[in-house]
């Protein structure tokens, strides 16, 4: 029975919107961790049989298929193929999936999934470009003007009964525990520098309460979400090296982990950002698993009542929750960052021997995907 491995996984940093990778074409992104899967596992790209990337504003410079472009400024082979996928948030985790079901399928023996955005060079909304991309029947059936994510955060932090200091002490977590991350040097082995950067940018030491309550509530008036308890606008890549176990032992590779169980699931759009919670549930159920058998969750950090909700929802054990911090700390590069999350979860599994990770993700339009991954 064929069956789906992941041999490697490597990001780039996460740099701050208008940062160190604001003058890097998100195709040259791209071809830094193309390029990073060859050098750290001796591979011969000719091998790869797709390439599948995600990216959210497929329009500038991320148009005309990047994944392709990624490929062609990696100096990889013309004859490997590329496509580019667009599932919002959750894109390049959307193209682990697409590249597990691809590999088990049959239809590839090796597949490279992964993602990017630049949010410096192609601004978040740029698709649309002042265009209403839904319909006014669609916005008149939900009885809204539109639907925006900061709104539904809102909606999540009253309905759950989250108030502005809970917010905050989360986002404070989400620094500190990736700082002390950074400082174990947990995120050395995953990362391929990018010009001058070799670290992620965005993260803050020495935040406070105080601090944070000085932040403009923009969504609402007094209401509780701001920049401080929000996921950091940024640039990023990733990839995730995927194949048959029988073809990780024909090319001298040894598999991290297999890619046990994939879902993706539809929820209220208005709200938007509680599917993560039916996700995790559906995959738990398709894989047989109890919540308590996984022993790392990276729920990404968009905002922080996400996965707050997620985690009374779920009844996770918190120390589990991202365990090395999240977007609130490091940044959110929209369609690099179901890469860079899973990135994050196999590395994290296999330096503290935990059998299973789940990774799940909030996207707009009321989606979400979460995947279980499984250590060898």
């Amino acid at each position: 029975m064929r069956d789906a491995v992941i041999v490697d996984a490597v990001r780039t940093p996460i740099g701050k919107r208008g940062g160190a990778l604001a003058d890097v074409h998100p195709a040259e992104l791209s071809a830094v961790v193309l390029r990073a899967l060859v050098e750290r596992t001796g591979m011969d790209p000719a091998l790869v049989d797709d390439v599948i990337w995600g990216c959210v504003s497929q329009v500038s410079e991320q148009a005309s298929n990047v994944g392709r472009n990624a490929i062609l400024t990696a100096g990889w082979p013309e004859s490997v193929p590329g496509t580019s996928v667009n599932r919002a948030c959750g894109s390049s985790q959307q193209a682990v999936s697409f590249a597990a079901a691809g590999v088990i399928a049959g239809h590839y023996d090796i597949a490279v999934a992964g993602g990017v955005e630049s949010m410096s060079r192609v601004p978040m909304g740029s698709a649309a470009q002042g265009a209403q991309s839904v319909p006014t029947a669609v916005l008149e059936h939900y009885g809204v003007e539109a639907f925006n994510q900061g709104v539904g955060a809102e909606m999540i932090a009253e309905k759950w009964g989250f108030s502005r200091t809970q917010l905050d002490e989360y986002a404070l977590r989400s620094h500190e525990l990736t700082a002390a991350a950074v400082d174990a040097g947990a995120f050395n082995a995953q990362l391929a520098s990018v010009a001058t950067l070799n670290a992620d940018e965005g993260l803050r030491r020495g935040g406070s309460l105080e601090k944070l309550a000085s932040l403009a509530t923009p969504f609402k008036e007094d209401g509780v979400i701001h920049a401080g308890n929000a996921s950091q606008i940024s640039d990023g890549a990733g990839a995730v090296l995927v194949m048959t176990s029988e073809m990780a032992r024909k090319n001298g590779l040894t598999p991290i982990a297999r890619i046990h169980t994939c879902v993706v699931a539809g929820d209220d759009p208005v709200i938007m950002l509680t599917g993560p919670i039916r996700a995790t549930e559906m995959a738990l159920r398709k894989s047989g698993l109890s919540i308590d058998d996984i022993g790392a969750f990276e729920v990404n950090e968009a905002f922080a009542p996400v996965p707050l909700a997620w985690l009374q929802e779920t009844g996770a054990k918190p120390d589990r929750l991202n365990p090395v911090g999240g977007a609130i700390a490091v940044g959110h590069p929209l369609g690099g960052s179901g890469a860079i999350l899973m990135t994050r979860l196999v590395h994290h599994m296999r330096d503290n021997g935990i059998r299973y990770g789940l990774q799940t993700m909030c996207e707009a339009g009321g989606l979400a995907n979460a995947t279980i991954l499984e250590l060898l």
